[in-house]
């Protein structure tokens, strides 16, 4: 079992950790409705946040709200993880300019499955803690309700006034979106609100937490929730998460960082984190870690005397890494990180798996050449210089090996004239040379 996950089984320990507190001091909170704090230091309480199943993994736009769970399991209470199998098959028109696509019922199990293993490594689901985490999936009790039930036992209780004046709406209607706002769009809201009163009725629950974009549909769960039977209920949203210099946090220019490494390798996850800015790195070491405000003050007080060493960046890339993925992926990140700023080894080269190496070598100049060239073997010389154009001449080459300025897969070369084969190869396929300390090429033999 993950050793995150045996941390979190002593979830008595933590009882008296208040959860609104521990959000605030790590920036978490961004609306409350009154009355939710005294709830949740008079009893333990219920909550939920919903999640939307249109991919097999989460990605770390999803992170802030999960991290939200975690702390309120950790603080005693009883998290909720809502798959939205039935809004999935909608599109929610929060935050969006247009509609999504929908998904078939097959690929929906699929993607739940893979969201199942992935929270499990950020909260216990399988003790018999009474604070034990649950996931539910809304289509298990929207999938046999007839439109008719529906209107009759959801629609007659909110007015189409209140449902219009949500900002979500508003923002649709007047112009933002390209195709204006569907009318299967507009019931979202009213999708959404019927999870909460399902999971108010069936298993207690009164608070439902997400991101501040979420606040229109969360209020209006709570609003049919006071209508249908009079119930109380609370609501509480965490900021959407964004970079300093105002960009999307969580996106590069390749797209999505996921947690799942078939789609972002351990190394470039390790990477993203290593490479946010001081004054990110910050605020995403309170949200994305569960340090303590003791821990998360003394490294933002090492960081401020000494920026260059990166203390903080370092430190939030290993947190997030091995609660992700692992231990060992962080070390094998740390290593391949090393290979292009550090002193690594020939072994640590080629312990890397390929997609790594691809990854660490990736806006490194690369060339091609024919596998079946290297089998005789090639003169390292005539390789460098007239199969490929790493040095400019023969007697340039010959000098710098020489000087013990070249390397070969991080060994130096011993001699300019070298035999080459297709042992040398790493993965059987790339040849790594290194002109001097920081001119890296990377060699690829098809």
């Amino acid at each position: 079992m993950h050793p995150d996950v045996l941390k979190s089984k002593h979830l008595n320990d933590n009882h008296s950790m208040n959860f609104v507190e521990e959000l605030r001091w790590r920036g978490m909170v961004h609306t409350m409705m009154p009355g939710t704090e005294e709830l949740l230091e008079k009893e333990q309480v219920t909550a939920y946040i919903g999640f939307d199943p249109t991919a097999d993994s989460l990605h770390i736009g999803h992170l802030c709200s999960v991290m939200i769970l975690r702390h309120f399991q950790r603080c005693g209470h009883k998290p909720i993880v809502l798959i939205g199998g039935a809004t999935g098959m909608i599109g929610d028109p929060s935050g969006k300019s247009q509609e999504r696509n929908l998904l078939t019922e097959e690929t929906l199990h699929h993607n739940l499955e893979g969201m199942k293993t992935q929270l499990s490594k950020f909260l216990d689901f399988d003790s018999q803690a009474p604070n034990h985490a649950e996931l539910v999936n809304n289509y298990d009790w929207m999938k046999n309700f007839t439109f008719l039930e529906f209107a009759r036992e959801v629609g007659k209780h909110i007015t189409v006034n209140y449902m219009m004046a949500k900002d979500s709406v508003q923002k649709r209607l007047n112009g933002e979106a390209r195709d204006g706002l569907s009318f299967t769009e507009f019931t979202y809201q009213l999708l959404q609100g019927y999870d909460f009163l399902h999971l108010y009725e069936t298993k207690g629950c009164k608070l439902q937490m997400g991101g501040s974009d979420q606040w229109g549909n969360i209020t209006t769960g709570a609003e049919l929730i006071r209508r249908t039977s009079g119930g109380e209920v609370f609501a509480l949203t965490c900021p959407l998460i964004t970079k300093a210099d105002g960009g999307k946090f969580g996106k590069t220019e390749s797209g999505n960082i996921w947690l799942d490494p078939r789609y972002t390798s351990p190394y470039k996850f390790y990477q993203f984190w290593l490479n946010v800015s001081d004054e990110d790195a910050a605020r995403y070491i309170k949200i994305f870690t569960s340090l303590s405000k003791e821990e998360v003050e003394a490294l933002t007080a090492e960081h401020a005397e000494a920026p260059h060493l990166r203390v903080l960046q370092k430190r939030l890339a290993k947190e997030v890494t091995v609660m992700v993925h692992s231990e060992g992926d962080y070390q094998a990140a740390v290593e391949a990180s090393n290979i292009l700023f550090g002193n690594a080894t020939s072994e640590t080269l080629k312990k890397l798996d390929e997609d790594t190496l691809l990854a660490v070598f990736e806006g490194v100049p690369q060339f091609e050449v024919s596998k079946d060239a290297l089998v005789a073997g090639v003169k390292a010389v005539d390789l460098f210089v007239e199969n490929v154009e790493v040095f400019a001449s023969k007697g340039e080459m010959r000098k710098l090996v020489q000087g013990g300025g070249v390397s070969m897969n991080k060994e130096k070369l011993a001699a300019y004239d070298q035999k080459i084969t297709t042992k040398d190869l790493l993965d059987g396929k790339y040849l790594l040379v290194q002109r001097g300390k920081k001119n890296y090429y990377l060699i690829i033999a098809k």
